[in-house]
């Protein structure tokens, strides 16, 4: 009989319950293993089966070597394997591939596992596809723990090869103490109204509208402005199709606008959000005329997708000289005025000066430092790459060079970043149409002067810059017209940040859970990210993000219920009083609520639990004085049982080889 199935029987004598006595072993190992076989004799949820100890499963990843060149798997499975109730310990290169998720499946039907550990990377890569491992060999789901052996053990402590492995020794017997008390769960389902709220009449907009519409799907999209297109509305032609902006957003307005199944509400805000997954209550105010009072319109939807966009960086009064200088104007400005403007002419006329050398600016209010920018009023300094004006800068400087060729056109960069399909042509165009580009470091930014009156007739600018492309050389040249490649920051949206409680980045933009695994969706369920909202994107990106969100919105509505994790609190009535400290502590609106309900002829108040609203934080848990509400996944016992396992005595290398060798 090998070690395992000694510790695993029930009938084997007091010499075969601690091989570690009866060979030799040292005192700390003995401790480790009467501790972990009282823990498993003393389990009720063991005792609560057919009498049969638990048969568990552990998966140790290699990760390529992400863990495996710090970690000694080999030496963590001898381990663990060790660990009562534990009956297959195994290591693979990559567990989440096919073959590592067949070898669980296979081992749980062949093995009647009924407990999973898995020891591999951050569970939010690969929670969800160890579920399905776990489910398609027939156990629940739920009954599988995942530990982070790679940023946990393997990266943190990358210079301490011992240490990183006795950590994760630790934190697997944790996990499988944890699993000795876990129970099925089962996913909640609550009711799903299938319409869709979309905030933001912008290209995003308008993309998710459309194509959540064509799957049949009912779509409220609300607009603060009188008129779809956002933005858009104010650009000429977009990057690299050269297509006119308003073509574009007259196809997407009048697809929507002719689909029932899209109701426009223009001049539109929304005002109150509440609820959960498949059942939001939201309020719109619909504004009146210029004499009649607001309106109201309620809803109810089951996912919101945000397209609240972005706002244009706006320099402070005298950053570059802006607003102290007429000709000194930001990149939506010079847009809108060029616009206007008939080619051919060896000259621009503004403000009644004749403009014949243009200097553009690159990373105004992106890619800021500290100690060099001044933060904004919300004392942020954006310290992001703003993506678009690159490709923006080169577009305009070459539409002024092929339209007005007597105007010098200068370009003041620190990098120049045309990452998109297609946008390296616009430099290499603007290039050969002869811009004339200047580099400078960021640390170092040009400065924009009025030119001395001696000067005059050179310009009425004066850009001075260090320019790295000569080795430093500090140059003062004059312009006619500066025009400052403004970047991107977050839309003000903050009563729906605080109603929906969503998550926002350092840079202020709402914040995607995982942004290659799950990039449209933020941490609240049912409530989704399209475009710019998200962050600095240009049009090819926000139409793609948009067709993402209106695709994952319409796979919550493909079924009648809204399917959530059961990780949400549970009260005991028979132990809660009604006091309602609970209630005061939860800071999610709705999700606790004290109910009068009926016992034995008798009125009582007592907690309950919305599970569409809970979001398992356990605020609740640590301040109920009867331990009346616990979480499911994460009971009270089961904590305790995962911290004895991590604290537990462990077996010397060793010893356990030499058990190990027994099989």
């Amino acid at each position: 009989m090998s070690t395992n199935d000694k510790l695993n029987s029930q009938e084997h004598s007091q010499e075969d319950e601690f091989p570690c006595e009866e060979r030799g072993c040292d005192e700390e190992a003995r401790t480790w293993q009467k501790a972990a076989h009282a823990q498993l004799r003393g389990n009720p949820t063991e005792e609560a089966g057919a009498g049969a100890p638990l048969r568990i499963g552990i998966y140790i990843c290699r990760c390529g070597g992400n863990i495996s060149d710090v970690v000694d798997v080999e030496r963590v499975a001898e381990t663990v394997r060790l660990i009562p109730g534990v009956t297959t310990a195994k290591v693979h290169t990559f567990v989440c591939s096919d073959p590592g998720q067949h070898m669980i499946s296979n081992d749980i039907l062949q093995e009647n596992l009924d407990r999973v550990v898995v020891a591999s990377c951050t569970p939010f890569l690969h929670e969800q596809t160890f579920r399905g491992a776990v489910a398609r060999g027939g156990m629940n789901p739920y009954l599988y723990e995942h530990v982070n052996i790679r940023e946990q053990a393997s990266w943190a402590h990358k210079h301490d090869p011992e240490g990183a492995t006795a950590k994760a020794i630790r934190m697997i017997a944790g996990a499988v103490g944890k699993l000795r008390f876990a129970q099925p769960l089962e996913q909640i389902k609550l009711p799903n109204h299938r319409r869709a709220l979309v905030i933001g009449g912008g290209i995003a907009g308008m993309k998710a509208a459309a194509d959540l519409a064509a799957r049949g799907i009912k779509v409220m999209l609300v607009e603060t402005a009188q008129k779809l297109g956002g933005k858009l509305n104010q650009w000429g032609r977009v990057y690299p199709s050269e297509r006119p902006a308003a073509v574009l957003v007259a196809e997407l307005a009048e697809r929507i606008q002719q689909d029932p199944n899209v109701e426009v509400l223009l001049g539109a805000n929304v005002t109150e959000v509440s609820g959960f997954i498949g059942n939001f209550k939201v309020a719109i105010e619909l504004q009146g005329s210029s004499t009649s009072t607001p309106s109201r319109k309620d809803a109810t939807v089951g996912a919101i997708i945000m397209a609240t966009g972005f706002r244009p960086y706006v320099p402070r009064d005298g950053e570059f000289l802006y607003r102290a200088e007429p000709c000194v104007l930001t990149m939506p400005e010079f847009i809108r005025f060029f616009q206007g403007l008939s080619g051919g002419a060896k000259q621009i006329i503004f403000n009644n000066r004749s403009i014949r050398r243009i200097a553009f600016l690159h990373c105004v209010g992106s890619r800021q430092l500290d100690g060099v920018h001044e933060p904004g009023a919300d004392g942020r300094l954006n310290t992001y790459c703003s993506r678009t004006c690159c490709t923006t800068i080169l577009q305009q400087a070459l539409a002024v060079r092929e339209r007005f060729p007597g105007v010098e056109v200068l370009d003041f960069h620190q990098d120049i970043r045309t990452y998109g399909s297609g946008e390296e042509n616009y430099y290499i165009e603007a290039s050969k149409a002869g811009v004339l580009f200047f580099r400078y470091d960021g640390s170092e930014p040009p400065t924009v002067q009025p030119t001395s009156s001696s000067r005059i007739k050179e310009g009425a600018l004066t850009v001075a810059v260090k320019d790295v492309l000569t080795w430093g050389q500090e140059l003062e040249v004059p312009v006619d017209m500066v025009v400052l490649g403004t970047g991107m920051v977050a839309g003000q949206i903050g009563d729906l940040i605080d109603q929906i409680k969503l998550a926002t980045g350092e840079d202020g933009f709402l914040q995607e859970v995982h942004p290659k695994l799950r990039p449209v969706e933020v941490a609240v369920n049912g409530v989704l990210l399209a475009g710019t909202a998200q962050g600095p994107m240009n049009i090819a990106e926000t139409l793609a993000a948009a067709g993402a969100a209106a695709a994952k919105a319409a796979s919550m509505f493909a079924r009648e219920d809204v399917e959530l994790n059961p990780y949400v609190a549970q009260v005991d009535p028979t132990r809660c009083c009604g006091e309602a400290e609970c209630v005061t502590q939860c800071s999610y609106e709705g999700a606790l609520k004290i109910v009068e309900m009926q016992l034995d002829d008798e009125v009582i108040r007592r907690a309950e639990v919305n599970a569409g609203l809970c979001v398992g934080c356990g605020a609740c848990v640590a301040v109920c004085p009867h331990r009346a509400i616990d979480l499911n996944g994460w009971r009270l016992d089961q904590y305790e049982a995962m911290v004895d396992g991590i604290a537990a005595d462990l077996p010397s290398t060793a010893c356990a080889s030499e058990l190990v060798n027994i099989h």
